[in-house]
């Protein structure tokens, strides 16, 4: 048995190469060598705050935990997210997620490593299609 104790992990703040606005990242979990490939982390997006356009190798589950948020696959609508509501996409799917413009929104993100990735990080989401 492991027990995680929260002082162990620390917030840190969303790079700005891959959010844009105030982000706040909360570790929960790490992945582990030869244990799991996943890891979670809650992540605070203030009003306008948003990641850029990125893919996963393995799914993103979200997991929304307060607030009021926006997702987004590319060719598709950007879509409201609330508390409890849970969020799929699908292996190498490109989207965007983040708060609405005028309210705070927090989820928790896991995702799983594959070959050695998490996460592609691509362009940032312009503020017109943003708020279109």
């Amino acid at each position: 048995m492991e027990i995680i104790k929260k002082d162990q992990l620390n917030s840190v703040k969303g790079p700005e190469d891959w959010f844009t606005g105030a982000v706040r990242i909360d570790p929960l979990f790490n992945q582990k060598e030869n244990t799991t490939k996943a890891a979670g982390a809650l992540v605070t997006f203030e009003p306008g705050a948003r990641t850029a356009w990125h893919t996963h190798p393995a799914r993103q589950i979200l997991i929304v935990q307060s607030g009021l948020g926006w997702v987004q696959k590319e060719g598709g609508p950007i879509e409201e997210i609330r508390p409890g509501d849970i969020v799929w996409f699908e292996p190498g799917e490109k989207h965007w997620h983040g708060a609405s413009a005028n309210k705070a929104m927090s989820h928790i993100a896991i995702q799983e490593e594959v070959k050695g990735e998490v996460v592609k990080w691509m362009e940032k989401v312009s503020d017109e299609d943003y708020l279109r």
